[in-house]
């Protein structure tokens, strides 16, 4: 039976379809809560297998960085940065095209350079380097170097173990030259000869008019090479050092360093110096910066370079080398520049794998420069180094082809050196000693400078294996003088004319307060202050230990037993 559409029944049963509707709309909802909450629930658990825990918390490597890797890329980043003291893991998740901040100045980058520049050999050394970091240092040498100037990149390999340095960079030269016929070429030493060596071989190798001598841990920033090359074009004895930017080790974030010219310090390790007046009196930011020497990146016409004798061949492994070539530059004929236009980012080891201690080979290539370079003025490097004058115990090889080198090109002395170039690295004449110094009455203990910071000097167990005072015919000065370039931390024995006890202080200000700082002693005898005529004697407390003072005097001797002798 059909019923009419306004019939009670059809009425009733419409009702009954609404409700049952209304029923199932409900229950479809419980139902979609009831996923929602099971799929929100299930989220919240895969969050929490995402929380990853921190596998390395005293690495330097993840104090920045790392803090969303699962624990098996921590381990895998945490063992590449062991074997490379950089952060590897991810240098290779970085594009090797990757843009970096244009450091240099407003003034740099509005400078226009004449396009007849000479050609450019860029050599970059290596040995174990992360494939990924050579890749990246040669695009960044393509991309930012004008092609008409850039003549080739020559890869020096000094005796590399890792196999992907091997196949997968030979696969990688090919695929570059693919593009850029001729452009990369590779030089194998068939043994580890060291850093010197290898930028030597990268020199032998080069042809283009100009050469660039560079880590392979580096990428060039904006018209690096423009700078370098026309200033050479201008005067082909300059040899060129760019400017350093940094590449954290942990982030590869970019940090700009300021314009410095380069100095070192006695031992020849290399430090900042502050720019010389003479830079800023020319009120021009893209300006030269004359420099007393080079870090180790350098720029150079390729025959002057040759002419002057390239690099030492006999230096070992690292260090000095960069030193050596600033004194030949500037004693035979040449210059040193920083140019403040040219700009490179260098990628800082935290640590270096290949050789923890790198103060064994710099001591030994320290000595090797003193010798044919510094003439009356290598004792500083002796004592700098802890070590006797005569009979060192140090092996710096055979020097008679750098010192037949030096007469050849007919150099000057360092004396002119340090007085023309260098006038900020201060030395002390008439040196007495450099070791340890004992009173007779008690000969196990010295003089020694005491905490630092602090200024009183005090008796300390003797020892040999540093110097505990430095003294020359007048003054008496604590181990860390020669750590200082213009001495302006070094710390002066001083008399204050009252009191019982002598005054350790830097000698500048001893001077500005009028202390007593200037001292009579012969080997054997007392040590008496010049202007108060007491004398510096040790005295024992009720315990037994002994203290320094100062006093009339009571015939108390001391001994100097000199590193130098």
């Amino acid at each position: 039976m059909v019923c009419p559409l306004n019939s009670p029944s059809y009425s009733k049963s419409l009702e009954e379809v609404h409700e049952k509707v209304k029923q199932i709309e409900h229950d479809q909802k419980l139902q979609n809560i009831s996923r929602t909450e099971v799929h929100q629930a299930d989220n919240m658990k895969e969050e929490k297998k995402i929380v990853h825990h921190l596998l390395y918390p005293y690495s330097d490597l993840f104090k920045r960085w790392g803090a969303d890797l699962s624990e098996e890329e921590q381990t895998v980043a945490q063992e590449l940065f062991l074997k490379y003291g950089y952060n590897v893991y991810i240098s290779d998740h970085l594009p090797l095209d990757r843009p970096i901040t244009d450091t240099r100045s407003p003034s740099c980058k509005k400078r226009i350079y004449p396009k007849d520049l000479p050609t450019i050999s860029v050599v970059l050394i290596f040995m174990n380097e992360a494939l990924s970091i050579i890749l990246r240092a040669i695009t960044s040498i393509i991309n930012r170097t004008p092609a008409h100037l850039l003549k080739e990149i020559i890869l020096v390999d000094d005796y590399s173990s890792n196999d992907d340095l091997k196949g997968p960079l030979e696969t990688q030269i090919k695929n570059y030259n693919a593009k850029h016929p001729g452009l990369l070429k590779i030089v194998r030493h068939e043994k580890r000869q060291g850093l010197t060596q290898a930028r030597i071989s990268g020199w032998e190798a080069s042809t283009a008019d100009v050469v660039a001598i560079l880590d392979a841990h580096i990428e060039v920033n904006m018209a690096w090479a423009e700078p370098i090359l026309s200033r050479i074009k201008e005067d082909r004895t300059v040899i060129i050092s760019p400017v350093f930017d940094n590449i954290r080790f942990d982030d590869f974030e970019l940090l700009q360093y300021s314009v410095a010219a380069d100095g070192f310090d006695w031992a020849l390790w290399c430090l900042y110096e502050p720019l010389p007046d003479e830079w800023y009196a020319l009120k021009d930011e893209t300006a030269p910066v004359r420099s007393p020497s080079i870090m180790g990146i350098l720029a150079a016409d390729r025959k002057f370079l040759g002419e002057i004798g390239v690099l030492d061949g006999g230096m070992h492994i690292y260090g000095g080398e960069n030193v050596e070539l600033g004194l030949r530059a500037w004693q035979c004929g040449g210059k040193i520049e920083v140019l403040p236009c040219s700009r490179i980012a260098h990628l800082e080891r935290a640590h270096k794998p290949y050789l923890p201690d790198l103060s064994i080979a710099v001591k030994r290539n320290a000595l090797r420069v003193a010798e044919v370079w510094m003439d009356d003025y290598k004792y500083m490097v002796y004592f700098a180094w802890n070590l006797p004058i005569e009979n060192s115990g140090i092996d710096y090889g055979d020097l008679s082809s750098r010192k037949e080198l030096r007469k050849k090109l007919n150099c000057k002395g360092f004396d002119w050196y340090i007085k023309n170039v260098y006038p900020n690295l201060r030395f002390l004449p008439n040196i007495v000693g450099y070791g340890t110094m004992k009173n007779t009455l008690k000969e196990d203990i010295c003089i020694d400078q005491g905490p630092v910071p602090g200024n009183t000097p005090i008796i300390y167990p003797c020892h040999a294996y540093s110097p505990q005072v430095m003294q020359t015919n007048e003054q008496i000065f604590t181990d860390e003088v020669l750590l200082t370039v213009t001495f302006k931390l070094d710390r002066c024995v001083t008399d204050p004319g009252s009191g019982d006890l002598p005054i350790l202080e830097q000698c500048d200000i001893a001077v500005s307060k009028g202390l007593n700082l200037h001292w009579d002693f012969k080997q054997g005898s007392a040590v008496i202050n010049r202007n108060t005529k007491r004398c510096l004697e040790i005295t024992a407390d009720n315990t037994g230990t002994y203290r320094l003072v100062m006093q009339t005097c009571t015939g108390q001797r001391y001994t100097f037993i000199s590193l130098c002798s």
